[in-house]
């Protein structure tokens, strides 16, 4: 997860009750334990915890389901079955629930302030003036499409090649869209200095799959497409709205053919391709680079990276070939469509539609509070803002240090891990070391806060406001080239309900919004913490040495530090792990793409087999006491599978498909687990279950 404005993140940690079924999962839990090769404890008392007794709420199991059979279903079947998503929902979990704490969290933040008249420039009058803008659906609906008129014009003036290509350079920052695009971001490199991405894409739809598949889930979405641009381009009385609505869709259609498959796009040997800027404009001479740059206000450029260099040349010449008048079309049913949020209830409202109802099957839009909450306290907004009374309101100390804690407890058991590996040499486990050690973690929130009072916010002009907003990025962003980078900055709020991994800095970041339940609770079971966040910790770790992840070394800089044997071993384990996930299919005829989620799963089942083994060094050689008839270990991964709690819609499952490199949810459960020899003992799996890998099928890295 990233902000764009201000880093390039490479990888992420980027998601009731029916009687008897706790009695009956205690029942089975029982049984299991008996199977165990020691004998364990009587049950303890533990201290109250938010969720059970223990920190797992029992009562969301299927009682029904042998959990060799789905242990995900097994640990939330009754959830599953009870639980119905609300209608301005396209999933919902464990995640949804915290981050639906955290909104309510802000909301409070913002409407103190907004019970209050703060001073003029202030931050606080900036958060309160800003929400009470977006909120004002009164004056929005009198202005209607009024706010794009001038932008309007810009595009319809546009007339000559020389035009276009400037206003593909101002595309960012004009909100409108472009084949292709720029960022900047630490230089893979050399992560101290800030470097020049120049990339392709463009496209309306979640991939290139939905313009060149014709499957009918496809087909359909590439009609309502149209017809979509068509009401979209009626809001600015253009006329012949269809005919032009079906041009945006051919152009956009030769630029799919052209933007590489997702599992190449997540390749960092591929998409890392540094030259100067000389080297630049004689590899790609069929545009007008000079006024490119120029009109996104970039001067002299001296290098940059390419991140898909077989692709630019095609798009280029259909820059070139394709007629002004439809890059016109296109240009201006994006710059509708990408500002429609801060518009009219319809025109909002269409967008919606599409984007929303068509695309992820969500019937109604999520109510107007919490879709202002969300849009000032994002990170490219005023969220650091918020973040700082977030912090001072909900955090305690003692959390963090707990998490210090737990941190340190992950990164010996990765050591130890790594020390004992019978695949990798001592050469390359002398580098894995080193950049283990020179991990840094950060947790909840940051020492140094961004600077936010150059934003400029008026009461009575949501667009403006928002303009404001992304001028203030947008500059902020383009100030980057030449200087150096500040490991300081955080790529999330405080707020945040996720984590991720920067390989260019090598640090895991925690927001305080993650440590929560069922991820983090003081009062739960040590061996609930360890199968939540201890192996979201662990997850985070696991993406330095994830498939892409491992390209880079202690300091960030992306090279080989593996032996070529390491390596080819190393591979072996990936691919077999890869063809585990290419067989889910999470909906019928489409699949899991194993190859697309490598770095995810590879995360996943490191990371639990991480937390696994400093969950067991906490113990120092003790057994874990029994709680409420479950083992220690037993605790463990049902708290792994709590976790990952949540139902989506079929139509939004089949975008995440295409777009999201983290696996369905049922999947970072049930993929996980059974290439774990201890869950198949903590819960009598037997060959006959439908999970059951035999041994020498299971995939464990770490």
């Amino acid at each position: 997860m990233s902000s764009p404005m201000r880093f390039l993140f490479v990888a992420s940690f980027a998601f009731l009750a029916a009687c008897g079924a706790e009695d009956s999962a205690v029942d089975l839990a029982q049984d299991t334990a008996q199977n165990s090769a020691r004998p364990a404890p009587e049950n303890v008392e533990v201290p109250t915890a938010e969720l059970g007794s223990f920190g797992i709420d029992l009562s969301l199991q299927d009682s029904n389901t042998r959990p060799g059979d789905d242990f995900f279903r097994f640990t939330n079947g009754s959830w599953l079955d009870t639980y119905e998503l609300p209608a301005d929902r396209s999933n919902h979990g464990s995640f949804n629930d915290l981050r639906d704490r955290s909104d309510e969290r802000v909301r409070s933040i913002v409407d103190d302030l907004t019970s209050i008249e703060p001073s003029q420039d202030s931050m606080e009058q900036k958060i309160s003036d800003y929400y009470l803008s977006y909120m004002n659906t009164d004056a929005l609906n009198e202005l209607g499409i009024g706010p794009l008129l001038p932008g309007l014009s810009r595009l319809a003036e546009i007339d000559t090649l020389g035009e276009l290509v400037a206003a593909l350079g101002r595309s960012r920052i004009d909100t409108t869209a472009s084949p292709i695009s720029f960022g900047i971001g630490a230089d893979r490199g050399d992560p101290d200095r800030h470097q020049l991405g120049v990339s392709v894409g463009g496209i309306g739809l979640p991939d290139r799959d939905y313009y060149l598949e014709d499957t009918e889930e496809y087909l359909n979405v590439r009609e309502e497409y149209v017809a979509h641009i068509a009401r979209i381009l009626d809001f600015a009385n253009i006329e012949d709205g269809a005919a032009k609505a079906a041009s945006v869709l051919i152009v956009e259609t030769r630029i799919a053919e052209h933007i590489w498959p997702r599992a190449d796009r997540r390749n960092r040997d591929l998409t890392y391709n540094p030259m100067s800027y000389d080297e630049f404009l004689t590899a790609y001479p069929g545009l007008d680079w000079n006024t490119y740059f120029s009109a996104a206000g970039i001067e002299g450029l001296e290098d940059l990276n390419v991140s898909y260099p077989s692709a630019m040349a095609p798009i280029i010449d259909l820059i070139t070939e394709i007629p002004v008048a439809d890059w016109n079309n296109y240009m201006t049913y994006h710059f509708i469509s990408n500002n429609a949020s801060v518009l009219s209830d319809e025109i909002d409202q269409e967008n919606f539609h599409f984007y929303s109802t068509i695309l992820s099957g969500v019937p109604e839009q999520r109510a107007r509070w919490e879709r202002g909450v969300a849009r000032v306290g994002a990170l490219n907004s005023l969220g650091e803002a918020i973040g700082q009374v977030y912090v001072e309101r909900h955090f305690p100390e003692s959390a963090k240090q707990q998490m210090d804690a737990l941190v340190e407890n992950l990164r010996a058991a990765l050591a130890q891990s790594i020390e004992q590996l019978d695949w990798m040499g001592t050469d390359t486990k002398e580098e894995a070391i080193l950049k283990l050690n020179s991990f840094r973690p950060k947790i909840a929130y940051p020492d140094e806060w961004t600077d936010l009072s150059a934003i400029e916010i008026e009461r009575d002009d949501l667009f403006a406001n928002a303009q404001s907003v992304r001028e203030f990025n947008y500059e902020d962003s383009l100030s980057r080239l030449g200087e150096e980078t500040n490991r300081e900055e955080w790529g999330m709020t405080p707020q945040t309900v996720n984590a991720y991994y920067n390989s260019s800095f090598n640090e895991i970041v925690f927001p305080a919004g993650i440590l929560q339940p069922p991820f983090f609770d003081p009062a739960a079971d040590p061996a609930v913490n360890y199968g939540g966040i201890g192996a979201v910790i662990g997850h985070e770790m696991g993406h330095g040495f994830d498939d892409q992840g491992s390209k880079s070394d202690s300091m960030g800089v992306q090279r080989n530090w593996w032996t070529d044997e390491d390596r080819a071993n190393f591979d072996v384990l990936t691919t077999a792990l890869g063809a585990q996930y290419d067989q889910f299919e999470p909906v019928p005829g489409y699949f899991v793409d194993g190859g697309f989620t490598m770095g995810e799963n590879i995360g996943d089942v490191g990371g639990l087999s991480i937390a696994y083994r400093a969950y067991k060094m906490a113990l120092n050689g003790e057994e874990a006491p029994v709680i409420d008839g479950l083992t220690g270990d037993q605790r463990f991964f049902l708290s792994w599978a709590q976790v990952w709690r949540g139902k989506i819609r079929e139509d939004a499952l089949i975008q995440r498909l295409t777009s999201d490199p983290h696996s369905p949810a049922e999947y970072r459960v049930n993929g996980v687990v059974r290439n774990f020899d201890e869950w198949y003992t903590a819960f009598d799996v037997q060959p006959e279950d439908a999970l059951y890998l035999a041994p020498e099928e299971r995939v464990r890295i770490w």
